[in-house]
């Protein structure tokens, strides 16, 4: 889902739910009124006007509030290149800074090289950092699944870059 959709899901939602909260709550003319002998009567146009204006400012306030919230939040996306880049930072330049490889020179992070090598794939990397190769030792015990898959996606993106 596109982040303009997903905007106007959150802010329909969040309004519909507000509005539980922030429209006037009256019963509607001719209605019979609840309760144990209750007579049905029509409200005075004095107390249909009263309640009709009857908004709570608390009620408008938490929805804006709530509204604000939903539209300025930072998307989640599929890939966090933020954190695969903290995640690299933390656990792969001791070998690979700037892309390079200080154990096997020619295995470098960069596009020639992991075209050369079959690793030029998001699922490629995810799997060479999961399951380690040759000097790689294996990250699938120490990382969880999502900081792979973004540290995999910070590789892929940077591999033209370095």
């Amino acid at each position: 889902m596109s982040r303009v959709a997903s905007v106007v899901c959150a802010v329909s939602l969040a309004l519909y739910g507000a509005s539980c909260f922030i429209l006037p709550a009256s019963t509607p003319r001719g209605a019979p009124q609840q309760g144990a002998g209750a007579v049905a009567q029509q409200p005075s146009a004095a107390a249909t006007q009263e309640s009709a204006g009857s908004w709570s400012p608390l009620a408008i306030g938490a929805a804006l509030g709530l509204l604000a919230a939903v539209a300025t939040t930072r998307p989640a996306l599929a890939a966090d290149l933020e954190n695969g880049e903290a995640v690299f930072q933390g656990n792969c330049t001791a070998c690979h800074a700037g892309g390079n490889n200080s154990i096997v020179a020619e295995k470098k992070l960069k596009k020639d090289a992991l075209v050369t090598y079959g690793k030029y794939d998001v699922s490629a990397i995810i799997t060479q950092v999961t399951n380690g190769n040759g000097s790689m030792p294996a990250f699938g015990d120490k990382l969880g699944p999502d900081d792979i898959e973004d540290v995999a996606n910070y590789v892929y993106n940077k591999a033209d870059k370095w």
